[in-house]
């Protein structure tokens, strides 16, 4: 695979909502990146840890080769390896009497994504990094610390340390709260990086978000908001609906042309079977049932405070 295909070049998002609390984010990464620091994004899912991640990294503009963290990573996943042989076949036959042939084969060596970016000094984008393996991800130590990379004695070079580009940037994403195929990354690693922690998006970003992205009217989206925060913040329910879920609700709604409040009955089952998804895992009709009052609580309060403010 060459150069050019492991490549991508981040644009700014047409669409993307730039609230101040991301700006502050946005702000804060720049500055790291600039005085020469990895970035480390950490959330649970829905706070926005790879958008973001695409977003500073639109800001550099520079190619950016992007990494999904997998368990089945090796050093070479990452750094790249003998990937064949290339062969050279000489036949000399300049006397008709005498034939000489000569052959030989060198095993051919190909860079993987962290070695392309190291060397041309472009952005590494390492999302979920914590689903490798440890000791997958300790070739980053040197990278990150001394700025060279290792490589192996394989590596056909007569200095096998790549000195990295000055302008070489590492992006990486982590969810700690994943309960499955994720594993605790060395201190070392994290000491090298600066961690913003990442939380669900303010009210304000939330409605944004909905409301542009999907292009439903701020109606809408205030009430969809709504819903999904109140269901986060109840003690009442053990799961915490994300952005992403709303966004699904608002597009299913102006897919189904959807008008409220004439449509409050079908608008409500569209939220239980989105919203209420990861609650119906338990299997337990009473928890879910709560769900959908809260939903339609929630709903009919929004509703009737906005058409009174209207009359």
């Amino acid at each position: 695979m060459g150069e050019d295909n492991m490549l991508l070049h981040p644009q700014p998002m047409p669409n993307f909502v730039e609230t101040e609390y991301v700006k502050n984010i946005t702000y804060r990464a720049m500055n790291y990146i600039k005085a020469g620091y990895a970035v480390h994004f950490r959330g649970p899912a829905g706070t926005g840890k790879t958008t973001i991640a695409k977003h500073v990294a639109s800001q550099l503009a520079r190619p950016m080769v992007w990494i999904h963290g997998d368990e089945e990573f090796t050093t070479s996943s990452l750094i790249g390896g003998e990937q064949g042989y290339r062969s050279r076949k000489v036949i000399d036959n300049y006397i008709s009497s005498v034939l000489k042939k000569e052959e030989d084969f060198v095993k051919y060596w190909v860079d993987n994504r962290l070695t392309v970016a190291c060397r041309n000094g472009f952005t590494l984008l390492y999302d979920e990094f914590t689903r490798s393996r440890p000791e997958a991800n300790n070739i980053l130590l040197s990278v990150l610390e001394e700025r060279i990379l290792n490589l192996p004695q394989a590596f056909n070079s007569d200095d096998p340390y790549l000195q990295v580009h000055p302008n070489f940037t590492a992006i990486f994403t982590s969810n700690p709260e994943e309960y499955a195929g994720v594993y605790k990354s060395q201190d070392a690693l994290l000491d090298r990086m600066i961690t913003i922690d990442l939380d669900y998006f303010d009210y304000e970003t939330e409605l944004a978000i909905v409301h542009q992205k999907a292009e439903v009217d701020i109606v809408n989206a205030k009430l969809i908001v709504s819903i999904i925060r109140s269901l986060r913040n109840s003690s009442e329910v053990d799961f915490s609906p994300t952005i992403r879920a709303g966004l699904m609700v608002a597009k299913i709604l102006k897919t189904m042309q959807i008008k409220l409040p004439e449509k409050i009955e079908l608008f409500i089952d569209v939220c239980q079977d989105v919203l209420g998804s990861e609650a119906s895992r338990s299997s337990n009709p009473q928890y879910n049932r709560r769900v959908k009052e809260i939903i339609r609580e929630v709903s009919e309060y929004q509703l009737s405070s906005f058409f009174f403010r209207e009359v």
